[in-house]
């Protein structure tokens, strides 16, 4: 996979004031408000940065946390993992690994011991089934 590499200028004209807080600056959007928290249709879930393919409607769940919550990615090379210390805790960052956005996190408290990607809708655009 060729990695995308962009100016930040080039960033904050394609991307709203917000995804790019999201995206770019590793922020989160607040629980509850992101558009594709209660989505149930069928689809793949792109990166709204690169539309690099990322999770399938079919693993994702409702975990009651306010953010759309994924069991598996749909390809598990299209995503990295790095461990984050911002909050003196050792979460693991969901990264796009084509063009680096800031996804989410994934906790190991998913169903059936499965993971739980927490992954913000900002970063995501919803390729819905026909």
């Amino acid at each position: 996979m060729a990695e995308l590499i962009k100016s930040e200028e080039d960033w904050k004209k394609e991307l709203t004031p917000e995804e790019y807080a999201i995206i770019r600056e590793k922020g989160t959007e607040r629980p509850f408000s992101g558009k594709y928290v209660n989505e149930h249709s069928k689809g793949i879930y792109k990166c709204r940065a690169c539309g690099n393919v990322l999770f399938s409607s079919e693993t994702k769940f409702d975990s009651g946390t306010g953010w759309p919550s994924f069991t598996d990615p749909a390809n598990r090379e299209n995503i990295e993992l790095h461990l984050d210390k911002t909050l003196g805790t050792g979460r693991v960052e969901v990264v796009c690994k084509k063009c680096g956005a800031h996804l989410g996190h994934v906790f190991d408290d998913g169903p059936n011991d499965k993971k739980r990607y927490c992954i913000n809708s900002a970063c995501l655009q919803l390729e819905k089934e026909l």
